[in-house]
């Protein structure tokens, strides 16, 4: 293919000079050389016609990257999308610890005595009744109030609660005693305000008895009493968490 059009191309750019030969034939069968001086055969003729534009050749290499530009100003904000599908549900998480069963306190209770002026020496002085609402919480009580023994020497009385008529037995009693070396030369009657307070930790739900009783000192004998003069006393209760291990 491409030796034709070479062909061709030399046939276009020679037809000139095949016109006006630069040897041709008269009439006579003579040849004759064509006239000197002319700067071509048959002397003026036309421009040849252009050649064929060659096949192009490969492309070149690419150049380097320019510089990055400046960031352009942001477009303006597009329309909310359309809410997603609900995700798969993830694996359930760690167990937490355990807790504790029942509440967790804070139900509590007083009843209050202004000027109680009990002379009892031994027996009941005072019960608050409360509502508990579980069998693993404990019960927080206390007595705050005048006590005093009187004329004796080498006295004591103790004072102590009960839960529905019982004393507490865990961990143990919740008790308090007053004791006096001298007391009868010269006599002795201080009424001072005292404080006995404890947990329970073993009282069952439901209504509770809760009960302040003033008895005897193990191995003093009973001497005489007075509980709550002249004062505002309390009998304090209240329901409370389960204790550590």
């Amino acid at each position: 293919m491409m030796l034709t059009v070479h062909v061709a191309l030399v046939a276009v750019l020679l037809l000139p000079c095949l016109s006006h030969a630069a040897y041709h034939y008269d009439n006579g069968g003579s040849s004759k050389q064509c006239s000197s001086g002319k700067s071509s055969c048959g002397g003026g003729s036309a421009p040849g016609i252009p050649g064929i534009p060659g096949i192009p050749g490969p492309a070149g290499p690419a150049g380097m990257a320019g510089p990055q530009g400046n960031d352009g100003p942001a477009g303006p904000v597009g329309p909310k999308g359309d809410k997603g599908d609900s995700g798969s549900q993830g694996d359930p998480g760690p167990a937490g610890p355990k807790g504790h069963s029942g509440p967790l306190g804070g139900s509590w209770k007083q009843c209050v005595f202004k000027n109680l002026n009990d002379e009892k020496d031994n027996g009941l002085i005072k019960e608050c009744l409360f509502e508990k609402s579980s069998d693993n919480t404990g019960l927080r009580v206390f007595w705050n109030g005048a006590l005093r023994i009187y004329n004796c020497d080498t006295c004591c009385k103790r004072w102590y609660f009960t839960f529905d008529g019982a004393e507490c037995d865990a961990p143990e009693a919740i008790d308090g005693v007053v004791y006096m070396n001298t007391g009868k030369s010269p006599v002795q009657d201080l009424h001072r305000v005292r404080q006995i307070e404890g947990v329970c930790e073993t009282v069952s739900k439901g209504t509770v008895r809760v009960g302040f009783w003033v008895g005897n000192c193990h191995g003093y004998g009973s001497v005489d009493a007075y509980t709550g003069w002249n004062s505002v006393s309390r009998i304090y209760v209240e329901e409370v968490p389960p204790p550590q291990p």
